[in-house]
């Protein structure tokens, strides 16, 4: 059972940190060449879209997976597996007090402002795209703790 939790957290932080790298590297470099009204009509739409179901469930579990792998105890895991296990954890959970602390209240900002399109631009995309710097950062290395803590 272990194992497979193991596999799990593997697997859900492994979707959630390519997804926060896609979104890093491809879809706001994108979104950085559009005009201010496009870029906050889009933005806005991507924050109705992406918590749904689907990514609400790997957001979920990359907490719950790691945690489970890490309380379930296993015959045989070393004291390494469980320390990168809980250090994977560490980071995810990190991960998820930077996007509830600081990229969710930018979202709920920029769907709620009535500015003009180049205010609601400037007051959103540099703090968002710092915090979700660092988020892509926590989340990629929680990736690699739990992977190397499967491979041990």
């Amino acid at each position: 059972m272990a194992t497979l939790l193991l596999a799990l957290a593997v697997g859900s932080t492994g979707l959630y940190a390519g997804f926060l790298l896609i979104f890093q590297t491809g879809i706001m470099p994108a979104l950085a060449r559009l005009t201010d009204p496009e870029f906050v009509t889009v933005m806005r739409r991507i924050n109705e879209y992406v918590p749904r179901a689907v990514f609400l469930t790997v957001f979920l579990g990359v907490i719950a997976f790691p945690a489970a792998a890490f309380f379930v105890p296993q015959d045989g895991r070393t004291d390494a597996q469980k320390w990168l296990v809980l250090a994977g954890l560490v980071c995810a959970a990190l991960n998820h007090l930077v996007t509830i602390g600081g990229n969710v209240p930018l979202n709920t900002a920029l769907a709620a402002s009535q500015d003009e399109p180049a205010a609601a631009r400037a007051a959103f995309e540099k703090r968002w795209n710092g915090f979700h710097r660092v988020r892509t950062a926590l989340i990629t290395l929680a990736f690699g703790l739990l992977t190397a803590a499967a491979v041990l």
